[in-house]
């Protein structure tokens, strides 16, 4: 769920602005002011980002939300850890929020990332001097993501809480790849963390498909 960046291939801080651009409106549509998804209180509340994963690992993505016709409403954190489904801007609204209830300087952001390049939402913060970006929908995978994963995410904007004041900031686009002597490290953390996830899914695919097997054996009956 939870990778370090390069600050040489993300463009961390960014360049703050005094309001998005329309272009990035367009992008972002929040259907409020984003003081909203923060100051409203919220019923859960994680005391470390271990408390953070199981939780997002229990709710649930929905693409069809997006796929009615109709312009989506970015759902609040306090509506959204009661339904625990939504689509990437609620998983990552409501981790922002918690982040930022358990002390890390942490921004909501947002751009292309992979298959999603028409726009993506995820959460980045900072520990002791170092950067991280959370990708909420990957709570399942485990707590830690490979690094390599960072480079699929290219920040167009961003948006922090200092508990006064919200602040955007729009990002530069980096194409910079690690150094070349890097590279080994990180494909074997990718092919370790990735392998491992691949190996639970594995053992647990026979019992998984006997208990659906099973359940629409019970219905037709």
């Amino acid at each position: 769920m939870i990778a370090e960046i390069d600050p040489r291939t993300y463009d961390v801080s960014g360049r703050q602005v005094l309001q998005l651009s329309r272009r990035h409106r367009r992008r972002f549509p929040a259907t409020a002011p984003m003081g909203r998804y923060i100051l409203h209180p919220v019923s859960h509340r994680c005391e470390t980002l271990e408390d953070l994963r199981r939780f997002l690992a229990g709710c649930r993505f929905d693409s069809d939300m997006k796929k009615s016709g109709k312009e989506y409403r970015w759902m609040p954190p306090e509506e959204f850890e009661q339904k625990k489904i939504g689509i990437c801007v609620d998983f990552s609204l409501w981790a922002w929020r918690q982040l930022m209830l358990m002390g890390y300087e942490a921004r909501f952001g947002g751009g292309p990332c992979g298959r999603y390049g028409e726009g993506h939402a995820w959460v980045t913060f900072t520990d002791e001097k170092k950067h991280y970006l959370l990708e909420p929908q990957f709570a399942r995978v485990g707590s830690t993501l490979p690094r390599l994963s960072v480079l699929q995410y290219k920040p167009e904007i961003s948006v922090s809480w200092d508990g006064k004041k919200i602040r955007y900031f729009v990002h530069e686009e980096r194409d910079l790849a690690p150094p070349f002597r890097e590279l080994p490290g990180l494909v074997l953390e990718w092919a370790r963390i990735w392998g491992a996830f691949w190996g639970k899914v594995l053992v647990r695919l026979p019992k998984v498909l006997f208990w659906t097997a099973r359940k629409r054996w019970t219905r037709s009956e």
